[in-house]
């Protein structure tokens, strides 16, 4: 299980090489108050004088102090790899690779190192120093250590230095894989320690929390710590070990710790017998070393699981950001050509990408040819804007100063032109339709498709431009074509077509029908010959029998008959001369409804059969036209010109370095994406030699 520290202590050096705290890895974080001792109790772990010591606040920066035991035979092969003379020896991380073996030059490179960041007074950082101690004379651990808790601000700290400090602390004690080692000077009364304060808050069932009771030998006379070490006074479930550190007259006077360390184990003799072999700082050495290891046996599943979901993370993330652009003509000419295929297997519905929230691409375009454009169609109502009255005036009017026989054919055909004209609106609207969906289409491959483009932001509008120019410039082609086939409609209109000569003759087949069963109907005592005109058309009749389905669409022309059989007794009153009186025919008014003759509503009711057999074969024409040439002029020829029109306009050598130039950001991501993603990579190639046995 020894194995385990150091594999721990190769993750920290992975990861401090991308200056990622991301993964939680277990270490020891030193809390206390300022000047409680902790300096003091991680050098007599060392066992050498390593950290800058002195009154008032001298830790400003969190130090992260790996302590690497090395055995004698790989000490001299490291010493003669490195050409290292002595021992014991230090690196850090912001020196690379630097060895330090004077002790001296370790806490001046701390100090400068210190005041680099934080300034020569007294301000703090939450930037870490990285130590690293290899030494036969320790135990394999990673220690954190803190500034110590203040209160009030000295030097050029900020008012809130408390509030600081303590966040600092925070932020490394709720680290659930760190254990806390909780400093407190036996001189001051326990249930005032800031440290188990702050450790209960984190850690209120106490199974991280490690007490250390320091200055044991500074106590008032008459008191002991006893109740206090055995746990009396405040209860931690891991422990609590007392130490003893060397006084500043001690370090003056430049006693070593190897000698201290020899006081203290005389001192805790002969202060406390009964509890010598529990305390010291040999005991808390092997006491941090044990809970650190069956700390990280315990942390190491969910550490390498939480690795391995990183990594797939990050390496899903690098792939977003694409590789970065050696070969700058092929990668256009790649990426032009994706974003092609692309757009054409959209409107094909054969993309990668589905979309589920809505329809696009060539769906949306078949729901608009089918539903949008098909329903407008069929809502156009074949007689919708004609009365009966226009109708009738439009025959007289076709007749001339004659009066006709025959219900004259120009009126049929002014009529008929006149509806088959609605139609063109609601084409040229399918046309707008498509268009815009043509136009959504460009987003929804930079946005779904082609990723890639995100990287570059002047390619990805310089695509969108040329598209939308090429759309712009069939949009008045494919406009022009739908109005063709309006105005071809209108050009001739064919009353020889086949389904149009079966509805007249049905029609002619019902009207004789109809005149039959009158002339049966009639009184055996009226002469045929003699019987009036209006017997053979009433208006009801002639508006309700027969019609079926002809008359579907008459409701206004029902209207303005029933209108007419109201207004016909006023209108008769004020055309007809009153008795006795001169007659001015110009001053006469001419009346707007009027009770239609038997004729007129006969003649009305043909020629609105006629249209509306007419309209009806002109608009399945339009509706199966119209989509065609939609298809033929707009979306088949994008489709077929989209790429040679991008390589036309993109693929020139004056413009390959501008168009790929990616977005500022986007290249330092990558970088950090890769690095992190080595990393983890690393991290879990380490965890990954760990084998069973080494766990136990």
């Amino acid at each position: 299980m020894e194995a385990l520290i150091p594999v721990i202590n190769k993750l920290q050096d992975v990861f401090n090489t991308v200056g990622a705290d991301i993964i939680q890895l277990p270490q020891i974080v030193v809390v206390g108050t300022q000047s409680s001792g902790k300096s003091s109790v991680l050098e007599s772990l060392v066992g050498r004088d390593i950290l800058p010591r002195g009154t008032g606040i001298v830790t400003r920066r969190p130090l992260i102090l790996q302590l690497v035991h090395i055995e004698p035979e790989d000490r001299r092969k490291t010493s003669e790899e490195n050409g290292i003379d002595g021992d014991e020896w230090g690196k850090f991380l912001h020196t690379k690779n630097k060895i330090y073996t004077d002790f001296e030059e370790i806490r001046r490179e701390i100090e400068s190192e210190t005041e680099r960041i934080t300034g020569n007074n007294k301000g703090i950082s939450d930037e870490p120093i990285h130590l690293k101690i290899f030494s036969p004379h320790v135990v394999n651990l990673t220690l954190v250590d803190l500034p110590g808790i203040t209160k009030v601000p000295v030097g050029d700290q900020p008012k809130d230095i408390e509030i600081l400090i303590k966040e600092l602390i925070v932020k490394y004690i709720s680290n659930p894989n760190s254990i806390i080692l909780a400093v407190t000077a036996a001189n001051t009364d326990m249930a005032t320690s800031e440290a188990l304060k702050v450790a209960r808050e984190v850690d209120p069932d106490g199974r991280r929390t490690l007490a250390v009771v320091t200055k044991l030998d500074l106590m008032d006379a008459g008191t002991d710590a006893m109740d206090i070490l055995m746990g009396r006074v405040i209860p931690v479930k891991l422990g609590i070990i007392g130490v003893v550190n060397r006084s500043q007259l001690d370090i003056n006077q430049k006693k070593s710790v190897a000698d201290a360390i020899r006081d203290e184990y005389a001192f805790l003799q002969k202060k406390y017998p009964s509890l010598s072999t529990r305390n010291g700082t040999k005991y808390l050495a092997r006491t941090l070393n044990r809970l650190l290891m069956h700390h990280i046996r315990d942390c190491l599943p969910e550490l390498k699981t939480r690795i391995n979901v990183l990594a797939a993370q990050y390496q899903s993330l690098l792939n977003s950001y694409g590789e970065p652009v050696e070969d700058t003509s092929a990668t256009l000419l790649q990426l032009i050509t994706k974003f092609a295929a692309e757009y054409c297997h959209t409107i094909e519905g054969t993309a990668k990408y589905i979309e589920t929230a809505e329809l696009c691409g060539g769906a949306r375009i078949c729901y608009i040819f089918h539903e949008t454009f098909g329903r407008t169609l069929e809502s156009v109502d074949p007689l919708g804007g004609l009365t009966t009255i226009d109708v009738l005036t439009a025959i007289r009017n076709a007749t001339g100063p004659r009066p006709a026989l025959f219900v004259p054919e120009v009126s049929f055909e002014l009529l008929v032109k006149r509806q088959v004209k609605r139609l063109e609106e609601p084409s040229l609207r399918c046309v707008e339709l498509v268009h815009e969906e043509m136009q959504r289409i460009i987003q929804h491959c930079s946005n779904y498709s082609t990723q890639e483009l995100l990287r570059f932001p002047k390619l990805h509008d310089a695509i969108v431009e040329v598209v939308t120019s090429l759309l712009r410039r069939r949009l008045p082609v494919t406009n022009e074509m739908v109005h063709n086939l309006v105005a071809i409609e209108l050009a001739y209109i064919n009353t020889k077509h086949p389904d149009f000569a079966d509805a007249c003759g049905l029609m002619n087949n019902n009207i004789e029908e109809q005149r039959r069963s009158r002339m049966r109907d009639l009184p055996s005592a009226v002469p045929r010959d003699k019987v009036p005109l209006l017997a053979y058309a009433p208006a009801s009749e002639q508006v309700d029998s027969g019609t079926g389905n002809w008359r579907g669409m008459l409701k206004k022309g029902d209207d303005g008959l029933m209108a007419g059989d109201r207004a016909s007794q006023s209108a008769t009153m004020t055309s007809s001369p009153q008795k006795g009186h001169a007659v001015n025919l110009l001053d006469v008014p001419v009346p707007v409804s009027r009770k239609l003759s038997a004729r007129e509503q006969r003649d009305c009711e043909v020629i609105e059969r006629l249209i509306k057999s007419y309209f009806l074969i002109v608009r399945k024409n339009i509706q199966d036209s119209v989509p065609k040439a939609v298809m033929h002029f707009l979306v088949n020829h994008v489709k077929d010109c989209l790429q040679s029109e991008l390589v036309g306009q993109l693929y020139k050598t004056s413009l390959l370095n501008d168009l790929l130039t990616e977005s500022e950001d986007m290249a330092q991501r990558r970088n950090e994406a890769a690095d992190m993603l080595k990393a983890l990579q690393k991290a879990s190639q380490v965890i990954a030699e760990i084998r069973e046995t080494h766990m136990w």
